[in-house]
C-alpha cells in the first residue's frame, strides 16, 4: 500500500487533518484513509493550547498507522502561514564561457543564495520566483539552457521551530514512522491552485482561514511575499457574540444561515436552537454587524498588499480560498465591493473535493507526491 502513497498532515487553525493518498489517473488522486481532529488552534504564531494540538495530532497520527498496517513511513506535515517566514534573495554566478545550465549549477545558485541562520527558526524548502539567463530572459527553469551567467530570483521558506518541536515531539512517539519532511502550505497551494501563466505574471493569493488568514503574492514556482494574521470566520462569529450577547455556538450557527446578498423583509429572523434555548435575532442586524466584521478582515487584506511595494498588484484579481472562503454566502462579494477588487474564489479541481475547504489538504498532497516521484525519478540515474 505504501510503496505508491505519501502520508500527509494538514494542520488547519480549527483542525489537524491526515491523509493516507496516491496519484490517480488523469493527475486526481486515491484517498486510501483520512482522519481529522479538531483542537483549539493558534493565533500570533503561538498555539492556543499546546496540549489540545498534540492530542489531535497524535489521534489522527494512530488512527493512520492502524489502518495502514502501523507502518506510514516518511510523513509529510503542512506547516501553516502564521509558522512560515518567507524570504527572498538574489544571487548570481558565472561561467568562463557559454554553456548549458546543469541541474548541478542550479544547486550552486541556490546554495549560495541560502538566507542566514535565525534562531528559532529552520529552513524547510526553497523555492525559485524566476531565473534571468545573458540575454535578459527570465525563465523558471533554466537547465540545458546556453548562458554564461545564471541569475536568480530565489525563497526560501523558514519554519518557526515552535511549531517543528510541538510536531516532532509527537510524532517521535511513533516507531511506524520514518521521517518527517515539513511542506509550506502557501508554497503547495501556489503551485497547485494557480495555473502557471498566471503565476509568471504575479498573482494574489488569499487564505481565509477560520481562526488564522495568509494574504501571499506568486511569481513563478515561489512566493514573493506572504503575511499571516490571526483573523478568519471564527473572528466573524466572536464579533456576533460581543455585539449582539448570543453565544458562540449559535454565532457560528449564524454564520451558515446569513446570505449578505439577500433582500429580507424588514421583520425577518434568523431562528437557533441550542441547549434547549429558542435564539431569534434580526436578520438585517445580523447582516450588518457581520458587515463589519468583514470590513476589519478587509482593512487588513489592505494593509498586506500596501506592505508588498516591490509591484503594483492592485488590479489583480484576488484568489480566495480556505476553509472559510465559503463559510458566509455574500462574504466574497462584500470583500470584492469593499477593496474595489476583482475576486475568484479557486479550490482543487478533485470530484467530491472540489470545495476551498480541501484547498490545503489537496495541495499537500500533489506536492508529497511531486516530492517522493522527483526522488524516485533522480535516484535512478545515480
Amino acid at each position: 500500500m505504501l510503496n505508491k502513497s505519501v502520508t500527509v498532515i494538514d494542520v488547519r487553525s480549527s483542525e489537524v487533518t491526515a491523509v493516507v493518498a496516491e496519484r490517480g489517473v488523469n493527475n486526481t488522486f486515491i484517498i486510501k484513509s483520512s482522519f481529522t481532529a479538531p483542537y483549539e488552534g493558534y493565533a500570533e504564531g503561538q498555539f492556543l493550547d499546546a496540549n489540545s494540538f498534540c492530542d489531535a495530532l497524535s489521534s489522527v497520527v494512530r488512527r493512520t498507522l492502524s489502518a495502514c498496517g502501523d507502518r506510514a513511513g516518511a510523513v509529510y506535515v503542512g506547516v501553516p502561514g502564521e509558522f512560515t517566514c518567507v524570504s527572498v534573495t538574489e544571487n548570481v554566478i558565472s561561467f568562463s564561457s557559454l554553456k548549458k545550465v546543469a541541474r548541478s549549477d542550479v544547486r550552486a545558485l541556490k546554495n549560495a543564495s541560502l538566507p542566514q541562520d535565525r534562531k528559532g527558526w529552520k529552513l524547510i524548502r526553497s523555492g525559485c520566483l524566476y531565473y534571468v539567463l545573458s540575454d535578459m530572459r527570465r525563465v523558471v527553469e533554466p537547465v540545458g539552457m546556453l548562458t554564461d551567467s545564471l541569475r536568480g530570483r530565489l525563497c526560501h521558506y523558514i519554519c518557526s521551530t515552535v511549531f517543528t518541536d510541538m510536531v516532532e515531539s509527537v510524532l517521535d512517539r511513533f516507531r511506524g514512522i520514518s521521517s518527517v519532511n515539513y511542506i509550506p502550505t502557501v508554497h503547495a497551494e501556489a503551485l497547485y491552485l494557480i495555473p502557471p501563466e498566471q503565476r509568471d505574471e504575479y498573482a494574489v493569493l488569499f487564505d481565509f482561514g477560520y481562526i488564522s488568514s495568509t494574504y501571499s503574492v506568486i511569481c513563478g514556482n515561489g512566493v514573493a511575499y506572504s503575511e499571516s494574521f490571526s483573523l478568519g470566520a471564527g473572528h466573524l462569529a466572536l464579533y456576533l457574540t460581543e455585539v449582539m450577547d448570543m453565544p458562540y455556538e449559535v454565532a457560528t450557527a449564524m454564520l451558515g444561515m446569513v446570505n449578505l446578498n439577500s433582500k429580507d423583509a424588514s421583520a425577518a429572523n434568523l431562528e437557533y436552537s441550542w441547549q434547549g434555548r429558542y435564539y431569534k435575532y434580526p436578520a438585517s442586524e445580523v447582516k450588518e454587524k457581520l458587515r463589519e466584521a468583514l470590513d476589519g478582515i478587509c482593512e487588513t487584506i489592505e494593509e498586506c498588499r500596501q506592505n508588498y511595494s516591490e509591484r503594483n498588484t492592485d488590479y489583480k484579481t484576488l484568489c480566495v480560498t480556505g476553509e472559510s472562503a465559503l463559510a458566509v454566502r455574500g462574504a466574497t462579494d462584500h470583500i470584492s465591493g469593499r477593496l474595489v477588487r476583482n475576486i475568484s474564489v479557486i479550490a482543487p479541481g478533485v470530484p467530491y473535493y472540489d470545495k476551498p475547504k480541501f484547498s490545503s489538504l489537496f495541495s499537500l498532497i500533489d506536492m508529497a507526491l511531486k516530492d517522493r516521484e522527483n526522488a524516485s525519478f533522480f535516484s535512478f540515474f545515480k
